[in-house]
This record gives C-alpha cells, structure tokens and sequence, in this order.
C-alpha cells in the first residue's frame, strides 16, 4: 500500500458520482471533502493526444455534444474493443479545444435525478487539472490524497496512433509521481499496457477483472485467457509478476450473490485469501448506495434510486479482508470503512 494508507483505502469512483455528473473536478472535490483516500480518474484520448477524464471515449454518454450543431458532422459508426458503437461522438476525434467546449452531463439520469440539476455546468477536464486539484487539496487540508487513474480502451488508442503509456507516465512524473511509494495506483483490465507500464514506473499496477470474457488485448491476439482463468490461485501469482493488486469485480469474485440476490459472508470465495498468498491487494468495485445497485437484502425498498444499507454491505466485504474499495458515494465508504475498524 503506497505511504501513508494503513487501513483499507476508499477510492472515490469517478469522483463522487452519487453527488454530481461522475469525471468532473466538483465531483472529484467533493470526494476529497467526503474523505476519499484516492479519486479515480477513467482516461481517454483526444485527437491531438491530452489525456481527459472520461467513462468512455463514447462521449454523447456525458456530455452535451449530441446537442451542439456545430459537432453534428462527428457522429460516427466505429468498432471499439469489438463492439461496433454506432451513431455517436467519439473522443479520439476531437481535439482538447473542442473537449473544452463541451459540457458534462449525468450518465444515468434515471438512477440520480438530483444530478441533472448540474447539467451543462462542468467541464471536461484533463489529467493535469485534476492533479492540480489534488495537490492544492493536500496543501488546503494537510493529508494525502491519491490518485488512482484508469486507461480505458489502450490497444484501441494505441491502433488509433494514440499510445496512452508514455503519456500518463509522463505527466504522472511531471507532478512528482514516480516511487512504488507514492500515492498513485494505475488500472486497466488489460494485460498488455500494465506490462508495458511495468517497465516504464515502479508506481503500483493494478490488474482489473471483469465479470466475463478476456481483456480486450488478449482477444484481439487469439489468445484464451479469461477473466476467470486470471483468477484462480495460478493465474493471480501470474498477475504479481507486474502488479501490485487485483480490481474484482465484487459479486463475481469476491461475494457472489445467492440465486434471490441477497448477499452473505458465508459465501465468500477464496479469491482474497488467494490473492494475498499471491502478494496482491485487493481493491473490488463497485459499491453503490441506490437500490438499483445492492443486493436484495440491503435494499430499502423497491424504488431503484432511493438508497439503502451500503454500509452494511461494504462491511460484508471488509470481512471478507479487501484492501479497499471503489465506491460513488465515498462519505458513506469512509463512514462503513471507520465503524469497521473501530
């Protein structure tokens, strides 16, 4: 665990997407106020090589741009990952001044409809921005405040003559980011990029593991490897050959759900007592206050926006021994992670 976390980490996912539209520097502020230990920042590409804060490079997803005419020109039909996404706006085509003019809208409007009231007020911003924001909030507050960025699509970009490696290591170092102690974990759910990055920085790696397939760069080269395969005691000791830690996905590896959806400790895996064996953290994703998102037996009702027991649910987790978590709500993970260890 990078200095100076010595308990379970909580990882503001996108910010504090259950606050305000998920990628945007309130959103990431409002994390860090609510206590977060790390922001996550997912990280696409423009046409002229920034990195961006995004889900996805698909961008009509988060902003406004299916609304501005003078873009209507760059919808497009594009295979990304092997799936074809078609009639949308696509990040890659734009440059940073472009980015610029658009505004970030909410992603899932009918789980958060609070969140729309922010509609058209953020910005997209740039990696840079978001350490600087960081930064100047570690002065402002006098902790630590890690940064715990994603490439999304890396073997797309990197076909589209956009490499995101040495970019984000590059800036990462920039701002002074370049011991395995330093408050930096990068991500990605694939092999290929980490390995590269492996060589390049000895900041922690973190493989990530999605609830099925293969990493995308895996497919793409022919090979068998699955998410599954990746998570057996075999194939987590391969992980730690480049990797500080896994990301699991956290009812496919961790606590699988029963066959009502409910959630019990007594069905805890073996994956995080393997993972450990391995010399791996654990950091699964992702934890979610709306009823849409728990399992049944946390819920507070059937209205899927209204919020139920999260607590109660990453405390489940906490016993099962992760090493943090990923949640849109970090003042209710910070609040479950000290009850626990109290």
């Amino acid at each position: 665990m990078p200095a100076p976390f010595d308990r379970p980490i909580v990882i503001g996912h996108r910010g504090a997407a259950g606050y305000a539209p998920e990628h945007t520097l309130p959103s990431y502020l409002i994390a860090i106020e609510q206590g977060a230990d790390f922001i996550e920042p997912d990280l696409v590409m423009t046409r002229d090589g920034h990195l961006i804060a995004r889900h996805d490079n698909v961008l009509d997803l988060t902003t406004d741009v299916a609304s501005r005419p003078e873009f209507a020109d760059r919808k497009t039909t594009r295979v990304v990952d092997g799936v074809t996404v078609s009639g949308s706006w696509l990040s890659e085509d734009f440059t940073l001044a472009e980015i610029r003019r658009l505004r970030a809208i909410e992603r899932i409007p009918e789980v958060r409809p609070e969140n729309r009231r922010f509609d058209d007020m953020f910005s997209v911003p740039t990696l840079e921005e978001i350490i600087e924001l960081v930064q100047a909030m570690e002065r402002a507050r006098g902790r630590r405040i890690g940064i715990y960025p994603e490439t999304k699509h890396p073997t797309y970009f990197k076909n589209a003559g956009l490499p995101m490696e040495e970019r984000l290591i590059g800036i990462l170092e920039k701002y002074g980011y370049t011991r395995k102690t330093d408050p930096v974990f990068i991500q990605s759910f694939e092999i290929g990029n980490l390995k590269r990055m492996s060589k390049m920085t000895q900041l922690p790696l973190i493989q990530l593991l999605w609830i099925e397939g293969s990493p995308y760069d895996v497919e793409a080269a022919g090979g068998d490897l699955t998410y599954d395969k990746m998570a057996t005691p075999e194939g987590l000791i391969s992980i730690a050959e480049y990797a500080a830690g896994v990301g699991p996905e956290k009812y496919r590896f961790v606590i699988p759900l029963d066959d009502d959806e409910n959630l019990s400790a007594a069905n805890a895996t073996t994956f995080v007592r393997d993972a450990r064996a391995a010399g791996l953290e654990v950091h699964p994703y992702t934890f979610r206050a709306e009823n849409d998102f728990l399992p049944a037996n946390f819920r507070s009702s059937d209205v899927p926006a209204e919020k139920g027991d999260m607590l109660g649910e990453i405390k489940e987790f906490l016993r099962a021994g992760i090493d943090g978590f990923f949640t849109d709500q970090p003042d209710l993970g910070v609040r479950a992670r000290d009850e626990f260890m109290t």
